[in-house]
């Protein structure tokens, strides 16, 4: 449910972003990758945080690429004023929430992968008999007696 938050949020974030700019509203946030990068989290976003509540793995594996790439483009993109003001990071909108989030994913990605693989052994469950009725074939009532009629005379 976390996960699904934060990438929820991250779309969110990204559609006012487009809403009040445009598709050129991550002009000015360098090279033309990085603007289709941002722009594509209006959709990749969602995606993960869909495939993260349906429990699959491959939305946790996508979560851990995904933010691995948005910190690392966040980072590069406001690497001038990190320079020239570091404690500006301590605010908690921007690059902050980015970068725990970030790392709350990629801490809880390995263990996460675990638990939905069923190799983590506090999600293991009992392995129970099953009670199943006794197998009755179709062709039993032709192969019981003389005249198919599963009658012994």
């Amino acid at each position: 449910m976390v996960y699904a938050g934060g990438f929820l949020e991250g779309a969110g974030s990204h559609v006012l972003d487009l809403v009040r700019g445009g598709l050129h509203a991550y002009a000015a946030f360098g090279p033309v990758p990085l603007q289709v990068f941002f722009v594509a989290l209006v959709v990749l976003d969602p995606l993960v945080a869909v495939l993260t509540l349906w429990m699959r793995p491959s939305g946790v594996r996508a979560a851990g690429v995904l933010m691995t790439l948005d910190v690392l483009a966040n980072w590069y993109v406001n690497r001038s004023w990190v320079q020239e003001d570091p404690a500006a990071l301590l605010r908690p909108v921007g690059l902050l929430p980015i970068t725990v989030f970030g790392a709350f994913v990629l801490a809880t990605l390995r263990p996460l992968l675990h638990a939905l693989n069923g190799r983590d052994p506090r999600c293991a469950t009992a392995d129970l008999p099953v009670a199943r009725p006794p197998l009755i074939r179709k062709d039993a009532g032709r192969q019981s007696g003389p005249h198919g009629n599963g009658a012994h005379r």
